[in-house]
């Protein structure tokens, strides 16, 4: 079988970026064939990939006058907000991967074509190829972009509805996704998202103190980093937080300039690669996620392999995908209110920060108390059903599914 993946942004970047490099080499292991479809700054280098048989780029900076349109609002590289293209600029976004959509369909001839996000490229496969199978995976920030674009929805519900398959990451997305966009529950299929299991596993950590804890995402208060700032300032005793990603604009910058008034508190690595990430989440403790809205977060499971207790919002895709793990492994703090999809009501900040270092100050006694990484049967049935091997498993069936209902489209 030949696939034709595509990515409107960066591959080697962010949940999506890991999402479809996986999907590549999981689908090379199953014996599929391969092309990327992505886009990427001007001067991009990709990687050589070995599950990739050939790729294909739009380049912004180049084809397009702007940085990459990123699918969040803050991205941890430069990037612009959908929100704030003109219609000038979206016609001509669009009409960029049109023509790169149709050069790598001509040449690669996929027999499927799988789109991440349901936003504005999966929408364009969809019309552009009505005869080909075409079905996409939704990562959480795309419901995000269509909750806060009321003027995008058309352009996305002109293909999305049309498509032939959308993966899931949790139950309640899918609810989410039927809803919204107005596609038939028989064609949403939950298949998650997972981690590489070979890359993030338990290593020997150095004694304590200090108790680590983690956090790793993008450095904006939509993830919810500057409460854990103040949460972390709260603690009392020998604790270090490892400050791993980065952001933009003046949000990054606040951020950064708490982090360094906490002094060694907090060390600050920017952006690492996936071996880097691994190294600090082996000699942590504690991995933490505030974030106010999130999909399936992918950091949580690779951070669980590695050892680490949890603490996170009490998000509906945390909720699903680490159903069984005890409290002494998982601590869930309550949301605050929110303005829109991501912005804490003022009045609930001091509780949400409260919760937050209640939380950490309590596993952060359980590490103190049993200093070995907790394993259990419970954790070991959350790994096992998110390694990539098996989340491929499920994408493969719809696949396999929908190559077979659509011949002779050539």
């Amino acid at each position: 079988m030949k696939i034709l993946h595509i990515l409107s942004q960066r591959p080697e970047q962010t949940g999506s970026g890991v999402y479809i490099t996986q999907m590549m080499r999981q689908a090379r292991a199953a014996g599929h064939e391969n092309a990327l479809l992505a886009g990427v700054p001007d001067r991009f280098n990709p990687p050589a990939h070995e599950a990739c048989a050939t790729s294909f780029f739009v380049r912004f900076g180049k084809d397009l006058p702007h940085a990459v349109a990123g699918m969040s609002d803050v991205m941890p590289y430069p990037s612009v907000r959908f929100r704030d293209l003109s219609d000038a600029e979206l016609n001509a976004y669009e009409a960029c991967f049109a023509m790169r959509m149709q050069e790598a369909v001509n040449t690669f001839r996929p027999d499927i074509i799988h789109v991440n996000h349901l936003w504005l490229a999966a929408s364009l496969a969809r019309r552009l190829f009505p005869s080909h199978p075409v079905m996409a995976s939704s990562h959480g920030s795309d419901l995000r972009q269509f909750r806060t674009n009321p003027h995008l929805r058309p352009r996305v519900l002109a293909g999305c509805r049309g498509l032939d398959a959308v993966c899931a990451l949790h139950e309640m997305q899918r609810r989410d996704i039927c809803e919204l966009y107005g596609i038939s529950p028989d064609k949403v299929h939950v298949t998650g998202a997972g981690y590489d299991e070979e890359l993030f596993s338990c290593a020997v950590r150095e004694p304590l103190p200090p108790v680590r804890i983690c956090y790793a995402g993008k450095l904006s208060a939509a993830k919810g980093v500057p409460w854990l700032l103040r949460a972390v300032e709260s603690l009392s005793g020998n604790v270090r937080l490892d400050l791993c990603g980065s952001g933009s604009g003046d949000e990054q910058a606040a951020i950064l300039r708490h982090a360094e008034a906490l002094g060694g508190r907090v060390v600050v690595h920017g952006n690492l690669n996936h071996q880097a990430l691994a190294q600090v989440m082996q000699q942590a403790h504690i991995f933490v996620l505030p974030s106010m809205f999130e999909g399936l977060p992918l950091v949580m499971l690779e951070a669980l392999a590695c050892g680490c207790r949890l603490v996170s919002t009490r998000l509906p895709g945390v909720e699903e995908a680490f159903a069984g793990l005890p409290e002494t492994v998982l601590r869930m703090v309550e949301l605050p209110r929110l303005h829109g999809a991501d912005t804490p009501v003022a009045d609930d900040e001091p509780a949400f920060t409260a919760a937050l270092a209640d939380a950490l100050c309590e596993m952060v006694r359980l590490t103190r108390a049993e200093e070995h990484p907790p394993v259990s049967g419970e954790v070991t049935a959350v790994l096992d059903r998110y390694t990539w091997r098996a989340v491929f498993k499920r994408v493969d069936i719809c696949y396999t599914a929908l190559v077979n209902k659509k011949t002779n489209i050539y």
